[in-house]
């Protein structure tokens, strides 16, 4: 029984390396221009975002300062 299972579980992971192999070579992979022009915008978005993000907590934080000054 125990030998039985081993069996099928072997069988299961190669049905599944062999479906993976067969997925990847069903992919259309970007070119090497796609690759570049996709990792050039998400670094000027994660920049842009970071900047934004930056400035509002600036900008919160002088408000915050205006309506709470801290007094030490």
């Amino acid at each position: 029984m125990n030998e039985q299972k081993k069996t099928a579980q072997r069988a299961v992971g190669q049905d599944f390396v062999r479906g993976v192999i067969a997925e990847m070579r069903r992919v259309t992979w970007p070119t090497r221009e796609e690759w570049m022009s996709a990792t050039i915008l998400t670094i000027f978005l994660v920049v842009g975002v970071g900047l934004f993000t930056f400035v509002l907590d600036q900008l919160f934080g002088w408000l915050f300062n205006l309506i709470h000054p801290v007094t030490g």
